[in-house]
């Protein structure tokens, strides 16, 4: 198949951020598709590492200038997958896996096709899905229902993705993910 973007999305709580750590620490050679935020640098965070931090008039203009792939504002602070990084990434031959919800990953089949591979994480239901979220305690109660609400919708368009991956049990489903990961790669 030979992809060399690998594009994860996933209902926030289906445990995409666990699957992802396990998969970058087990393929040292996918480059971390780094995105750009105007949110404040949180402790322990790297900027170029976790994100590119970047001012909000700076991201306006990038957003005018059609610099990202994608792009959205999340409470009150943009998020966007930068065009240049991307670009370089692919013409020094990297292997770049991205981390993008539904709208970043239908972006990127719009624009590379099937050189973009998809890999939707789907929870075993969406009452499982609330009890993760409710047991992880970050979130709001009214915060939660939005994710659910959002979880839903984007279920529905599950099957259009490149590769479909049920997350019921976390070590199955890496184990999933990483074949099919390699699959795309070799």
């Amino acid at each position: 198949m030979s992809s060399r973007m690998i594009v994860i999305c996933a209902p926030s709580g289906t445990g995409k951020s666990t699957l992802l750590n396990r998969l970058k620490a087990d393929i040292p050679d996918l480059v971390w598709s780094v995105s750009c935020t105007t949110r404040p640098m949180r402790t322990g965070e790297t900027h170029g590492k976790d994100y590119f931090f970047i001012k909000v008039e700076s991201f306006e203009k990038q957003i005018a200038d059609d610099e990202f792939i994608e792009w959205a504002k999340v409470h009150s602070n943009y998020y966007g997958t930068s065009k240049r990084f991307v670009s370089e990434g692919i013409q020094k031959g990297h292997k770049m896996l991205f981390d993008l919800d539904v709208q970043g990953a239908d972006a990127m089949k719009r624009i590379y096709g099937a050189d973009a591979q998809v890999i939707f994480i789907e929870p075993p239901s969406v009452e499982e899905l609330e009890k993760r979220l409710i047991a992880r305690g970050t979130d709001a109660l009214h915060v939660i229902q939005e994710r659910i609400k959002n979880a839903r919708e984007e279920l529905k368009n599950k099957h259009k993705y490149d590769h479909l991956i049920l997350n019921d049990n976390v070590d199955s489903a890496y184990e999933k993910l990483k074949a099919v990961v390699e699959k795309i790669l070799s």
